[in-house]
């Protein structure tokens, strides 16, 4: 048998081990220690030392008592009490008074003791991927008691940490006194192991740091599929690891990513590492495309097309999520930012570069950048070409795209107005309303919350501009809650349950109250007392970059509080501007320094630092900036804020993470670009009120916004109240938050 068949063996028998069973005060525990034993003088100091990391430990519970409380349930802890105990205390006496043990040894067994006590308690509390279980302290000290009985015979503790899991084990060798154990180095590896089988997304970092490992090989092999980016990554290292991958030469996955980290456009072939491996494409075949911006991008989309038709197979690629992240970026790089920074030239020569692709390529360009293509750009630009090039048949585009992400396109062309003519295009209006049904259907199934979200966003738009649709809608998401409920689906019971009432409550004569509905915070209203610091005064932080838009946008923005009302004061790398007037009041904002060297970085990061130093913590979060800037924005954000104003924050992602950031947040996103001519009038109202010490009531806010705005485009802004896809997030983490994560 080989040496990598061997362990190969070991690591799937492991993955079914199982920890011995507590043993406890057994056989030997019956011993009574005599009243009034002293140990020897000499050895006097050892015992104290473990004593006291008895007592150490039994105060872990945070409860004054002699007991040690780990869990919630009485009996175990009065075992566990008994085992630190009594257990520790015997083994103490044997090792003490064991006739055949010198002074030598028992100071060794001692002092293991102690330590093994020691690396319990620092583990307990330790990381969480070397936390040690507390109830398997028994295991432990019985290990203990078994692994100085093989040792003082001169036999391996092997198969002690064998049977052992990796928290006890690392334990055991914790006590520090078996490195001259015949074992000691294959209990070492055998803890390896045990710890890439708990956490194997860490297996290539441990194999770095430990490369000559027996089974080190083996170890790449199988988890070279379940993390080949992390193989590519660690593949081009020079040191051992990286030489150890690289050998491997009778394997094609790990050949085929070798081959590729060697080159300098190997993150060019990665998306297509599924179809490399498996002979349908040659990297000689991307060579031959990667530098033609337009045959990379069509490649990258007839593979995805590919990947979906064996997804519905139930034959997932590998590296899917990365082909569909490679394909996002070429969109918005590409495509996107293009078409986006032409908007104020004339059609023709803003979409000339969308001329070449076809149908598909144009789909999939539109609904990978949602939250970053303008309004017109997807209106007057890819909409209509990708009609055109399909002949204004919307099923058959739908079918030749196996109806990939269908979802997002729907809600697209619902909040671009366009949602009407793509269903209209459908010859038989029965498949379009089937479409309509089948977007609202199975939500449970989704993974994560983005087709909900969809689904949530893309309501307020249709009950605008397509009514009847709306009530189809409606009724739709009340018969899928019905159905939920028949099967117990407590999943698809929420999400259903959360749509039907937003849904609802978009039409303000049904006077949905959804805090009470939903349990989330009040969506139409932020009281100014939830705004205030501790000494009373609100914090705004505004966020500027450094471009040339955002450096003559920062001096308006500036010159907007020239007047009686504030006082502005400046730093070389931002400006505070205070009220001077009504309700203490302080918008911090950095100065839109060049971004040339990142001084607007610099800027941003100085000022989150003053603010966090001195407890200034904002709870108006303003991002004045281009759409690409709004991650970074969102990163720097303070989760204390209960209004964001996002310029363009129109996707799931953007809104997602935010409210990941500051949960309670009132969102205010724009679909299209953002206006001076709308932001302005936005925020002279917001710090108006707020100055004045008024509640942000957004219904009579918007009104009152839409009075002073006097230019198109305003309809692009979408109220707190009407982010029907925030308020589906916050509705869903309230509802099943304590039972599965948001992804």
């Amino acid at each position: 048998m080989t040496a990598i068949t061997r362990y190969l063996i070991i690591f799937a028998c492991l993955a079914g081990s199982q920890t011995t069973r507590a043993q406890g005060v057994s056989g030997s525990d019956t011993i009574i220690i005599p009243p009034g034993y002293k140990a020897e003088f000499r050895r006097q100091i050892n015992h104290e030392a473990i004593d006291a990391e008895q007592k150490a430990i039994m105060a872990m519970d945070n409860k004054a008592d002699q007991s040690f409380s780990p869990t919630g349930n009485e009996e175990i802890n009065v075992f566990l009490t008994r085992v630190l105990s009594k257990k520790v205390d015997l083994l103490q006496y044997l090792y003490e008074t064991d006739k055949a043990f010198d002074h030598r040894l028992k100071v060794n067994y001692l002092k293991g003791l102690e330590n093994l006590l020691k690396t319990f308690r620092q583990n307990y509390r330790g990381s969480q991927d070397k936390k040690v279980n507390p109830v398997l302290l028994p295991d432990i000290i019985a290990a203990y008691q078994q692994a100085v009985a093989n040792d003082r015979n001169g036999e391996t503790i092997e198969y002690i940490i064998k049977n052992l899991s990796f928290d006890a084990g690392t334990v055991l060798l914790g006590a520090g006194i078996f490195e001259k154990n015949p074992g000691f180095g294959k209990s070492k590896q055998l803890l390896v192991l045990k710890y890439c089988m708990l956490h194997p997304e860490k297996t290539f970092q441990t194999l770095r740091e430990n490369p000559d490992l027996p089974f080190a090989d083996s170890l790449i092999r199988v988890m070279a599929k379940k993390y080949p980016r992390q193989l590519y990554d660690y593949s081009q290292a020079t040191n051992r690891l990286g030489n150890l991958i690289r050998s491997i030469q009778d394997d094609d996955f790990i050949r085929a990513i070798t081959r590729m980290s060697r080159s300098k456009s190997g993150q060019q072939y990665f998306p297509f590492l599924d179809n490399i491996v498996s002979g349908k494409m040659t990297i000689e075949d991307i060579d031959a495309v990667k530098d033609d911006s337009i045959q990379y991008f069509r490649l990258l989309v007839n593979t995805q097309m590919d990947y979906v038709q064996r997804a519905i197979n139930k034959d997932t690629a590998f590296e899917f999520k990365a082909l569909t992240a490679k394909l996002e970026t070429r969109a918005r790089d590409v495509f996107v930012t293009t078409i986006n920074g032409l908007h104020e030239q004339e059609d023709v020569v803003r979409f000339k570069i969308l001329q070449p692709l076809n149908a598909q390529e144009l789909y999939y360009l539109a609904v990978l950048s949602d939250g970053l293509i303008y309004t017109s750009s997807f209106v007057n630009g890819v909409y209509p070409l990708m009609m055109k090039k399909v002949n204004n048949r919307s099923d058959s585009l739908l079918m030749l795209l196996n109806f990939d992400k269908y979802r997002k396109f729907i809600k697209m062309s619902a909040g671009y107005n366009t949602l009407s003519h793509f269903l209209g295009s459908f010859p038989d209006p029965d498949d379009a309303a089937n479409l309509m049904r089948a977007f609202v259907m199975n939500l449970e199934k989704s993974d994560g919350l983005e087709d909900g979200v969809d689904v949530a966003d893309s309501y307020a738009s249709i009950a605008e501009t397509i009514k009847p649709l709306a009530g189809e809608m409606l009724a739709n998401v009340q018969r899928n809650y019905d159905r939920n409920e028949a099967q117990n689906n407590k999943r698809g019971m929420a999400i259903y349950n959360i749509l039907n009432k937003l849904f609802l409550s978009a039409d303000t004569l049904n006077k949905i109250d959804l805090t009470k509905e939903l349990g989330i915070p009040p969506v139409y209203e932020v009281p100014f007392k939830s705004m205030v610091n501790d000494s009373g005064r609100v914090i705004m932080q505004v966020f500027f970059y450094g471009d040339k838009d955002g450096q003559g946008i920062f001096k308006g923005f500036v010159g907007m509080f020239s007047n009686t009302n504030w006082k502005i004061t400046s730093t070389d790398k931002w400006v505070a501007i205070s009220s001077a007037k009504g309700k203490p009041v302080t918008i911090y904002a950095n100065k839109a320094l060049p971004e040339e060297g990142g001084e607007d970085e610099k800027a941003q990061r100085a000022l989150g630092e003053y603010l966090e130093k001195n407890k200034l913590y904002p709870t108006i979060t303003i991002h004045r900036g281009h759409s690409y800037y709004a991650n970074s924005t969102i990163e720097q954000m303070f989760p204390t804020s209960r209004i964001v104003f996002m310029g363009s924050c129109g996707g799931y992602h953007l809104i997602h993470d935010v409210l990941e950031k500051a949960s309670d947040a009132h969102i205010i996103a724009s679909k299209q670009i953002g206006k001076t001519a709308v932001n302005k009038p936005f925020f002279q109202l917001l710090t108006e009120k707020i100055r004045n010490g008024n509640n942000i009531d957004w219904i009579p806010f918007w009104k009152e916004l839409e009075k002073m705005v006097k230019v198109e485009g305003f309809e692009d802004y979408i109220p707190p109240y009407k982010n029907l896809g925030a308020l589906f997030i916050k509705a869903y983490k309230k509802a099943m938050g304590e039972e599965e994560g948001i992804q």
